[in-house]
């Protein structure tokens, strides 16, 4: 077959992911799945392959030719139609799958889409992916005998999520925003005790209401004011494919997804006394002092649910979570991320140890910390870009006080600070947390220093 060949800036880090019909077409969607289901063969891995999409308006068309490239290749497709990209992992581990795509465009602007990728039970990224890209230029071999067969796991999934949930005596906000997490939501609040509301399970590509993105403090205003309104215990918002979770307390909080570990890890840890339990590379120090203190070994890794999903698994570890909202549960679950799962055992944490999120955050001390602070650089420079901010860094700086597993983060000034480059957006991300606002300032002042360094002008916040 007469090889096909991407434009180079879809083909990212942790999956596929570009503008629908500028960047990505339907036929790249084929040849995807042309090229997978090739791989996935030579690799002794069978033919049966498992495909979800989101609720993009372009997603429909991606799923189409998806399914058609696959089943060239000679796969067996079981077709779960509409859902959040966590149905999906549960859809390959339940099918018994040798893979796994969802169409999705995550948390990107209506425009973009992609795709997330499982072979073998692990994340399929990084090399995996060029490789996908040179065996589509290659020309990958058409087999006959390819089937698509439509699968309803919802119900099954649903199941899943709600066994052992407890919700009594609790109101709890949840937003949808649109997403594809509405549904599958809706149908397991219904289960549960407890005073609930569902805002915006309707699932609307064109995100109406507001940007499913949890990080983004903005997309949860709307939560904020409804949990405010109805004096709920908590507020917890999903982004558009449902596998990162917001959480806002009763306060009005909202709590990263290093601190929502930490609290996890207070339940979690109990039962794995002294296991590894993972965290970002933009956490803080105070959330993996928390999950020492709670009897676990908190360790920094990889930003990327990929990196964590692997990480997770050759560690054997309980549990993992990300800044970004990323939570991979492996007490009692299957340790892929799952927003929805992981707000049904906040709850049930919150009634079972007798700690609600707000109090868990009133124990904290005052924090010093930025947000994740995003830098615009194009795509094309922003690995330059760190190189040359980490030759500045160890020119400057101890390098035993220097990080590098995935961009640079320093201890310096009673606290830390970060450089990393997305692998998701056309942009750097930075973090900084001290030991008190003056510190905090001369770490800005740190950041923008290595910035200028490599040739950015940043204004700091």
């Amino acid at each position: 077959m007469t090889g096909h060949s991407f434009d180079p800036t879809i083909l990212r880090a942790y999956d596929i992911r570009g503008i629908f019909e500028d960047t990505l077409t339907t036929a790249d969607a084929h040849a995807i799945g042309l090229a997978f289901i090739s791989i996935q063969r030579d690799r002794g891995l069978g033919s049966a392959v498992v495909v979800g999409r989101d609720g993009r308006l372009s997603s429909p068309a991606l799923a189409a030719a998806l399914i058609e490239g696959l089943m060239a290749g000679g796969a067996t497709v079981s077709d779960i139609g509409c859902g959040p990209t966590p149905m999906l992992y549960f859809a390959a581990h339940e099918l018994g799958c040798g893979g796994a795509i969802q169409v999705t465009g995550s948390h990107n602007p209506p425009t973009h889409n992609g795709f997330k990728m499982v072979m073998g039970g692990l994340s399929f990224f990084g090399d995996d992916i060029q490789i996908l890209g040179e065996t589509s230029r290659n020309g990958p071999q058409l087999n006959d005998g390819g089937s698509v067969t439509e699968h309803d796991i919802q119900p099954a999934y649903i199941d899943r999520l709600a066994a052992g949930a407890e919700a009594a005596g609790l109101t709890v906000i949840w937003d949808c925003g649109n997403g594809a997490s509405g549904p599958v939501t809706e149908a397991l609040v219904s289960r549960l005790e407890g005073t609930h509301k569902v805002l915006f399970p309707e699932i609307d590509g064109t995100f109406p209401n507001h940007h499913p993105n949890p990080v983004d403090p903005g997309t949860l205003d709307i939560l904020r004011r409804e949990v405010a309104a109805a004096k709920a215990d908590l507020g917890i918002g999903f982004d558009g494919d449902g596998d990162r979770i917001g959480i806002i307390d009763a306060k009005g909080r909202q709590v990263p997804g290093d601190l929502l570990t930490a609290f996890l890890a207070q339940d979690v840890a109990a039962r794995h006394p002294g296991a590894p339990i993972l965290l970002d590379v933009k956490s803080s120090e105070s959330a993996l002092r928390l999950i020492e203190s709670s009897g676990a070994s908190a360790q920094i890794w990889k930003t990327g649910h990929s990196h964590m999903k692997k990480r997770m698994k050759e560690l054997g570890a309980p549990l993992a979570g990300e800044m970004s909202g990323h939570i991979f549960i492996g007490d009692g679950y299957l340790g892929f991320d799952d927003a929805i799962y992981a707000g049904a055992r906040i709850v049930t944490q919150m009634i079972r140890g007798g700690q609600s999120i707000t109090a868990f955050m009133d124990s904290l001390p005052p924090q010093n910390a930025t947000p994740e602070l995003r830098i615009d650089c194009p795509d094309t420079e922003k690995f330059a870009v760190m190189d040359r901010i980490r030759e500045h860094v160890f020119a400057s700086h101890n390098p035993d006080d220097v990080n590098v597993i995935d961009g640079v983060r320093v201890r310096a000034n009673r606290g830390w600070w970060l450089i990393r480059a997305s692998n998701t957006e056309a942009a750097l991300v930075a973090r900084a947390e001290a030991e008190d606002k003056a510190a905090l300032d001369g770490l800005l002042g740190d950041i923008e220093a290595a910035l200028g360094a490599a040739g950015l002008a940043w204004v700091r916040p």
